[in-house]
């Protein structure tokens, strides 16, 4: 059980590393705080339950988890976003629309079992319309690794989708 001083003393120690690792993942600092904070709310309310000697991997894996969920709901949201704006701007055949669903549907499936490296590369330059050495800077990795990471992604989408 963590007592109030050790779980401030828990904050102060691990709240910035944590932030700035779920920084690197997604690359939004407002969002990394937002979820920073979720986590440490969350130990708090199960402080009665945790002790110090597995604290530190469970922010982690928290953190892992908390992006990789919201990265799930933002391209969900994203995916909807699109197609809404697709089908208001003309009008189609119901066979151009079955078509476009079902490159839709695979599109997503394709991202989803993409490596996450490359998927993130990937959104980050595609969605976010973000340039190869800003988002070296955000992941914390050389452009020559997202350069890598970018064409294997494009690969991988043209593998799984043709």
């Amino acid at each position: 059980m963590l007592s109030k001083a050790e779980f401030k003393h828990l904050f102060d120690k691990y709240f910035d590393t944590i932030r700035s690792f779920i920084f690197y993942r997604c690359g939004d600092r407002d969002a990394a705080s937002d979820m920073a904070q979720d986590i440490f709310m969350k130990v708090w309310e199960k402080r009665e339950l945790l002790t110090n000697d597995i604290i530190k991997s469970l922010l982690y894996k928290m953190a892992n988890d908390l992006v990789i969920s919201n990265y799930r709901k933002d391209t969900s949201r994203t995916d909807y976003e699109q197609s809404m704006v697709y089908q208001t701007d003309s009008p189609l055949s119901p066979e151009d629309e079955l078509a476009f669903e079902e490159l839709s549907s695979s599109y997503a499936n394709t991202l989803e079992k993409m490596p996450e490296g490359q998927r993130v590369v990937f959104l980050m330059s595609r969605n976010e319309d973000l340039k190869y050495h800003e988002i070296a800077e955000c992941l914390n990795i050389s452009v020559k690794a997202v350069e890598k990471r970018m064409s294997a992604a494009l690969q991988f989408l043209r593998t799984e989708l043709l």
